[in-house]
């Protein structure tokens, strides 16, 4: 039973020294052993530093050596790897750089050549402007095209020469090409030309090889419709249709464009022409100038050689 005058109670203290040996009695109860373990460790020791193996080395460096090699390569490991590791590191940075001002230098070396290309075809067309001006026997005026005409169905454009530069109303306008309109409202720096596509617009021509006459108008998805051909006259598709100069606008002869589609109709063949000029890509004009009085007599009765 439980007494609570028992003397454990009373010296807990005690108690617990009596059952639990303490580390310095435990010491002092082995102390010979723990002297001969310090006295065999130092004679190991001794005996390492004076014993020696192959090529006169002591013993106790291949100890240190095999206790420290792992750590040693391990460590030189970890270096080489973390050295390698940095170079890859400088030459990835490096290439990237590199592809970087290489990047840089394509883009320009593409607009360089997208510059050039740009000026080449520019020239080709001046150039073409040029001997079209020289070839003509009409005087011309040179042209730019600055604007079109707003709306969805637009067939007119502006260029940038009005009266300024001598320029009228009912004046032809070409390229190297063909006929591309005339001119129908005229202002001081520019004027406002019609193209032949424009259902309004009308062009005496002529079909080169059967020589048959009608009026061009302009038609549907920028093509445009030959009128008056009667259903009897021969008509065949990539016949050439050329300006015949009744009109008294375009100078005769001037190409307007090929026959496409013949039909039938009641009284006129139904014929559609494409234009010769790409009339969505007008750049570069050039306008005919009505020609002198003398200009005129000189191409109705042309001088005969003697």
């Amino acid at each position: 039973m439980f007494d609570p005058n028992s003397a454990d109670l009373a010296h807990p203290a005690q108690a617990l020294d009596h059952s639990v040996p303490s580390l310095h009695a435990f010491i002092r109860r082995h102390g010979s052993f723990f002297t001969l373990l310090a006295v065999v460790a130092t004679q190991l020791l001794l005996l390492s530093l004076q014993i020696t193996r192959n090529n006169h080395v002591r013993l106790i460096r291949y100890w240190a050596v095999a206790a420290f090699d792992p750590l040693e390569r391990s460590l030189g490991g970890l270096t080489n790897v973390s050295s390698t590791a940095y170079s890859t590191y400088r030459h990835l940075w490096h290439a990237e750089q590199e592809n970087q001002e290489l990047h840089i230098q394509l883009v320009a070396a593409q607009a360089q050549i997208q510059r050039l290309g740009e000026q080449a075809k520019e020239t080709q067309r001046l150039r073409s402007l040029l001997e079209l001006k020289n070839q003509s026997v009409f005087q011309t005026e040179a042209a730019e095209v600055i604007a079109s005409s707003p709306g969805e169905n637009s067939n007119a454009i502006f260029i940038d020469k009005g009266s300024d530069s001598g320029l009228t109303t009912d004046l032809a306008v070409i390229t190297p090409e063909g006929v591309v309109g005339k001119i129908v409202a005229i202002f001081p720096h520019s004027a406002q030309v019609l193209l032949i596509t424009d259902p309004s617009s009308g062009v005496g021509v002529t079909l080169s090889q059967s020589r048959v006459q009608g009026i061009l108008k302009g038609g549907s998805n920028s093509f445009c419709d030959l009128h008056y051909v009667m259903n009897d006259e021969v008509v065949s598709s990539g016949e050439t249709v050329v300006t015949s100069g009744l009109d008294q606008v375009y100078p005769k002869g001037l190409p307007v464009g090929t026959v496409v589609n013949v039909g039938i109709g009641n009284i006129y063949k139904s014929i559609t022409v494409k234009p010769t000029v790409d009339l969505n890509r007008l750049e570069m004009l050039l306008v005919v100038l009505k020609p002198t009085r003398g200009e005129q007599q000189a191409l109705n009765f042309p001088l005969r050689s003697r």
